[in-house]
Order: C-alpha cells, then sequence, then structure tokens
C-alpha cells in the first residue's frame, strides 16, 4: 500500500474542496427529510406505507443512495458514480420489493417497515460493492489492484466509524445545551431536540458533515488506520495460540462437550471472523518492502491454518443441527455463512503453506470472498435463497414424512415468523387429508396471537433420567415428571442432553412445603426451581433466586435439609405478602444466616 493513495481530496483547490462540502452538507440535509418524511408516512399509514412494497424499497433507497452519493462525489468519474448509484438504488429496490411483497399482514403493525436483516445485509452489501466500485474507477482497471482496494474499503471503514462518533457527540452536546437552558427555566430547546423533524435532518447532516470533513483529512483517516491496525495486528498471537491450542484440544475432549453448548455453529464462524480480521490486520495492503515482524507472520500462517478446521466444525455442527430439527432461517444464514467462510479458508490455507512472498494468494482470495458474499447476499432475499421459503419447504416435509408429529410440530413459526411462506404452507396444510394435520393447521390460521415462546422454533426432546444428577438417595423423579413438556421452563430446557458430569442437573426431592408429598427442587449452574405435583401434571412452583458458590459439591455430598424460612410472612387486609431477604444469604456470618442455622 503506498502512502499516496488517494490523497487527490487534500490537495484539492479551497474553492473546490468548498463546493464539495456544501454539495455533501446539501445532501446529508436531504437525506434526513426524505427519511423523516417516509417515517411520518409510517407513523400516519398514509401511502407509501400502507404497502410494504412500496414502503420498504423507498425506505432502503433513502437509507443507502444519499450515502453512496456522498462517498463517491470527488471520488469517482461523475459517468461511472452515476452508473453505480443508478445500479445500488435498482438493486437495494428491488430487495425491497421482495421483503415488502413477502411480509405478513399479521406483522405489519409490529414491523418496521423493512426487515432489519435485510438493511444490516445491504449496507455490508454496498460497503463491499461500493470499495470493489470506486477502486476499479481509481485504477481505471475492471479489477483493481488488491493495494487499491485495501486502501478504500479502510479509508471508508474508518469514516464510518468516525463519522458515527461525530454523530454521538454532536447530540451528547445538543443535550447538554437543552440541560444548560432548563436551568434558567426555559425547555424550548429540549422540546425542538424532540422533534422529528428536526432531529431526523439533523443527525443526517451531521453525518454527511463528519464524512466531508474526514475525507479531506487524509492524514487524519491515514493515522487513525494505521493505529487501528498496529493494535489488531498484535492480538492476531494471541488469538493464534486460542485458536490452536483449542484445536489440539478436541483431540482429548472429543466434539460432544462442543455440540452441549447448542451454539456451537455460531461460536465457531464467530471465531473464524475474528481469525479473518487478525490476519488482515497483519496483511493489509500486502506491501512487500515493509514485512511485518517474525511473530506476526508467522502468527498470521497459524491463523490461516486453523480456518479451515474451525469452518469445518462449523459446517458439521451446522449439519448435524439441520438434520435433527431440520432448517430455520437462522441456519440458512448460517449456512450462507459456512459458504463464504470456506472460501475465504481455503484460499488463507494455501496461502500460509504456498511458498513465496508472504500470504501473497491472500489477495485474490479476498476478492473471490467479496463476489462471493455479494453473490450470497443477493440470492438470499431473492427467491433463489430466501430463508423463511426453504425453511417452511423443510419444515413441511418433516411434517409429512412423519419426523416430528402434528402435536409437536411449531405450528406458530409457520403462522408468525416464516412470512408469507408460512402462511401459505399453512393453507395448504389446512387441506390434507391428514386429518390431525389439517386440524393443527387451521387452529393455527386461526390465531392472532403467539402461544409458544418466540425463540421455540424446535421441539424439545425429553428429559430422562440420564439428564439428572438424584442426590435423594433411593428416590427418584416420577415417569410423568420426566415425560412432561418442559420447552418453556427456563431450568430444565438446559438440562436435556447434557451428557458431561460436571454439567448435569442435580436434583432434590423432598417434602418442602410439609403435605407429606415429595416436591423435586432441581439445579442447574446458575439457577434453580422447585417443582410440584397439580393434578396429572407438575408446575414450577418457585425458583432459587440465585447460586452460592459450592451448591453442585454440597448436594452430592448430602449436605441439604428443608428448613423455616428466616422471616414469616404478613397479610395486608386479604393479601399475603413475601418478605425476602435483600441477600442470598451465602455469607455464614450473615445474621439472617445465622438465624436458621
Amino acid at each position: 500500500m503506498t502512502d499516496e493513495l488517494h490523497d487527490d481530496g487534500a490537495a484539492a483547490a479551497p474553492e473546490a474542496t468548498a463546493r464539495l462540502g456544501w454539495t455533501r452538507l446539501a445532501i446529508g440535509f436531504g437525506w434526513g427529510v426524505a427519511l423523516w418524511g417516509l417515517h411520518e408516512a409510517w407513523e400516519a399509514k398514509v401511502w407509501p406505507a400502507t404497502q410494504l412494497a412500496a414502503m420498504s424499497p423507498l425506505v432502503l433507497i433513502a437509507l443507502f443512495v444519499p450515502l453512496i452519493v456522498i462517498a463517491g462525489l470527488g471520488r469517482m468519474r461523475p459517468r461511472t458514480l452515476v452508473i453505480w448509484t443508478g445500479a445500488a438504488a435498482a438493486v437495494v429496490a428491488g430487495l425491497g420489493v421482495y421483503d415488502g411483497l413477502t411480509a405478513t399482514a399479521e406483522a405489519f403493525g409490529e414491523r418496521v417497515a423493512v426487515s432489519p436483516v435485510l438493511v444490516v445485509c445491504a449496507a455490508a452489501g454496498l460497503f463491499i460493492a461500493h470499495s470493489l466500485v470506486e477502486a476499479s474507477d481509481h485504477d481505471r482497471r475492471r479489477v483493481a489492484s488488491y493495494a487499491t482496494l485495501f486502501d478504500l474499503a479502510s479509508k471508508h471503514a474508518v469514516q464510518l466509524a468516525l463519522s458515527g462518533a461525530f454523530v454521538g457527540v454532536f447530540w451528547a452536546l445538543l443535550w447538554l445545551g437543552a440541560a444548560l437552558f432548563e436551568l434558567i427555566g426555559l425547555d424550548g430547546f429540549r422540546r425542538l431536540l424532540q422533534e422529528q423533524w428536526f432531529s431526523i435532518p439533523a443527525t443526517f447532516t451531521a453525518f454527511a458533515a463528519a464524512g466531508h470533513l474526514t475525507d479531506v483529512r487524509v492524514g487524519l483517516i491515514r493515522g487513525v488506520r494505521t493505529v487501528g491496525l498496529t493494535l489488531l495486528s498484535w492480538l492476531a498471537p494471541m488469538m493464534a495460540l486460542i485458536a490452536a491450542g483449542f484445536l489440539v484440544s478436541l483431540a482429548f475432549t472429543g466434539l460432544e462437550p462442543l455440540w452441549d453448548t447448542n451454539a456451537g455453529a455460531a461460536i465457531l464462524l464467530s471465531a473464524a471472523a475474528v481469525l479473518i480480521l487478525l490476519v488482515n490486520a497483519i496483511y493489509q495492503g500486502g506491501d512487500e518492502t515493509r514485512p511485518p515482524p517474525l511473530v506476526l507472520r508467522w502468527s498470521a500462517r497459524v491463523a490461516s491454518v486453523a480456518l479451515v478446521p474451525i469452518v469445518a466444525l462449523a459446517a458439521y455442527a451446522l449439519a448435524l443441527r439441520v438434520g435433527q430439527y431440520g432448517l430455520t432461517p437462522e441456519r440458512v444464514i448460517a449456512a450462507a455463512c459456512v459458504l463464504v467462510g470456506a472460501v475465504i479458508a481455503a484460499g488463507y490455507a494455501f496461502a500460509a503453506v504456498r511458498p513465496g512472498p508472504f500470504l501473497k494468494p491472500l489477495e485474490p482470495t479476498n476478492i473471490a470472498g467479496a463476489y462471493t458474499a455479494l453473490a450470497v447476499l443477493i440470492a438470499l432475499f431473492t427467491p433463489l435463497a430466501d430463508p423463511a421459503r426453504l425453511s417452511v419447504n423443510d419444515q413441511v416435509n418433516r411434517l409429512l414424512a412423519g419426523k416430528v408429529t402434528a402435536d409437536k410440530f411449531d405450528w406458530d413459526f409457520l403462522r408468525f415468523q416464516a412470512r408469507q411462506a408460512g402462511l401459505d404452507a399453512l393453507k395448504r396444510l389446512a387441506r390434507s387429508n391428514d386429518k390431525a394435520v389439517a386440524e393443527e393447521a387451521k387452529a393455527a390460521l386461526a390465531r392472532d396471537y403467539r402461544t409458544a415462546p418466540a425463540d421455540a422454533v424446535e421441539p424439545l426432546p425429553r428429559l430422562t433420567i440420564a439428564d439428572l444428577k438424584v442426590v435423594s438417595a433411593g428416590k427418584t423423579p416420577p415417569a410423568e415428571f420426566l415425560a412432561q413438556d418442559w420447552s418453556a421452563d427456563e431450568t430444565l430446557r438446559g438440562c436435556v442432553g447434557v451428557s458431561l458430569d460436571a454439567r448435569r442437573c442435580r436434583a432434590v426431592l423432598e417434602d418442602f412445603d410439609r403435605d407429606g408429598v415429595d416436591e423435586i427442587l432441581v439445579v442447574r449452574l446458575g439457577s434453580g426451581g422447585l417443582y410440584r405435583r397439580q393434578g396429572a401434571g407438575w408446575r414450577r412452583i418457585a425458583s432459587t433466586g440465585g447460586q452460592c458458590d459450592g451448591w453442585e459439591e454440597a448436594l452430592e455430598a448430602g449436605r441439604f435439609r428443608v428448613i423455616e424460612p428466616p422471616l414469616r410472612d404478613v397479610v395486608i387486609g386479604d393479601q399475603r405478602v413475601v418478605l425476602e431477604p435483600p441477600v442470598r444469604l451465602c455469607d455464614p456470618a450473615d445474621p439472617l444466616f445465622g438465624a436458621v442455622k
């Protein structure tokens, strides 16, 4: 990377720089006004807010197109900027139309005008695409040099971070000013700041101003970037050591503890993303005249090689989960991340072991990864790989194949989480020849509220005696307690499938309420619940309120007993008030602890 790259803004004539600044400010103000207008339409529920297929693309265009213009002015040839802006607007508009068409009417009053996931992914995709286009325009080549691409992409990343910080300080100062005026009884300034017609245009005008100031101060951007990359690069040896140690440890622990977390794929993909970031912090623009120190070069090689098994493990964990419970939108997105990660991991591993200049194949790998990410992002938000559609098809196929019964199937997923694809599937299932399936589908269509927790996409396997460590000698939890569906119970849900002895749930069977019948106290990590038989089933009647050190050891040693509470209850009028100590009585020296010892 050369220090002369893209310094033309700083060297421009003062008059041209001033004109560019005023133009950006005007665009920023118009940017804010457009978003305020859409906000007002949404609040008033007037067109285009009455049609999501119109509202969603307009919101995306208003969010991103002005930013593209502000970033490209003075940095791209006018013809290139016009073509790129038009193409970007067309793409985000198309994604917005599809987002609006597939949204369900039931969610209209609860959701924002456009899917938040789409907003985040569109921002990431446009950042990648803008960097590719601007770099190509700068080099006057279809595919720019990697040095130019890295320089521009990292520059824009720093600009966005600094502009966001500028806006935060801008508003902090405004609210400080409002507080000062209120000291003398004037609250007009505070009321002004709370008005949307002021706050939204002011925010985006300030963002545009920060973008211009950082754009014409190339030295500032380069200094911040250098410091940030240097700090990140020296974290790479630690992360490379952690990754290597983790992979070596798997040879002794096996993979089962990894799956017991129920978040293996997400954690592994996060680790892979951090490794990729740190490797790039070391490599930067690939300046062969200034190679990194030896320790950093070896750290980058170790991290690059470690990416392959980490991404492979993430893919395997995801495949196991899909095989057990089928696809969900989150798993489709995770699969997309695995695909992009696999492309990058393969290239990085090749770069690490290939003789020659330090990690040189990383350059085409990053470019290939960028284009792969763009293709994947477009596929996810179009019919090509719509996560909701793929998940609905897979879950319905599992239902029809008998892999999950109608009474255990998550009908609320189709009704409330799977957008229009889910509603269409419910309508088809309501006409099924299978009576149980048809009745459940009709009942789901008739509901206008969720009957299961938002995260209960998959049924919980039944609790078994192997999931509990019973510490009451000679006693066993009743079969009906184990057979009950505990999907919504925060304690027992975490007990299922945990095979590591040190992490299993402890169960105490004692008569806690002195009615002659045992209740069951289940303790898991930092929480516990007390369960009592009620009618034909069991119900949670109390919680432990926290955990003190050494609970597991004390329970297994049999050092527990049922005692009277330290404080009696109070009846006020006809209502019973339970007095609770302000602490958990973990300290034996506590007076309340001593009173009940």
